[in-house]
């Protein structure tokens, strides 16, 4: 039952987080392909800008959805078929949701369905750890909103975020002792580098003082 449970760590949460709420709304709302509209992004800011902020509702409802099933399903797995509570500490097991954390997110960037073609995840991303382990979470939430309330770009919060995502990481798991920490910001780490990597686009924009602010229309 152990191999099961980690077949289902890899492959629930990549399937699961690659279905993209921002491409089905926009799809149902306009009968359009978000990637062909605005940034080309199929993620909750394009969605805003482009299909307006009820539609942007309903992306948000379903990214959070994803990303907070993917991890609990995961969790459920190994104590439903495995007797394994991967939330002690103790079981050294706390691994698992960010293994979880990791295939869904790899999932929403390159989904299977689209061609592999997916969201910079961020949205996503900030959900999952929320189930993971809600208190980093928190704090890289307040970093990502207090950069974006200052300058009104929320690619540049993105990337500072997700730049911070191994570090916070780490320091809270060694500051609770898990003997995960290490393997826990490692997969942080790949996490952090996708983010920035999927916002080079944004970054080049930045530089050049075109990137569009929170707020500005597609």
């Amino acid at each position: 039952m152990i191999y099961l449970c980690f077949a289902i760590m890899v492959l629930v949460p990549y399937l699961l987080c690659g279905i993209n709420t921002a491409i089905i709304v926009t799809k149902i709302k306009s009968g359009k392909d978000i990637r062909t509209l605005g940034s080309g992004n199929a993620g909750l800011t394009n969605t805003l800008r482009t299909q307006g902020k009820l539609a942007a509702l309903f992306v948000l409802l379903g990214d959070v959805l994803k990303g907070v099933l993917s991890v609990l399903i995961v969790r459920f797995s190994f104590l439903w078929l495995a007797g394994i509570d991967t939330t002690v500490l103790a079981n050294n097991m706390n691994y698992v949701a960010f293994v979880a954390a990791l295939t869904g997110f790899l999932g929403h960037l390159f989904p299977v369905y689209y061609k592999f073609k997916g969201g910079k995840g961020i949205l996503v991303s900030v959900a999952i750890l929320m189930t993971v382990e809600w208190i980093p979470a928190c704090i890289l939430l307040g970093i990502f909103i207090i950069v974006v309330a200052i300058t009104r770009y929320v690619s540049l919060g993105s990337c500072i975020a997700g730049g911070l995502y191994a570090p916070v990481t780490l320091v809270y798991g060694l500051l609770v002792g898990d003997p995960s920490a290490f393997i826990n910001s490692g997969l942080g780490l790949v996490i952090g580098i996708l983010i920035i990597y999927m916002h080079r686009g944004n970054i080049q924009r930045l530089r050049n003082h075109t990137e569009k602010k929170l707020g500005q229309k597609a």
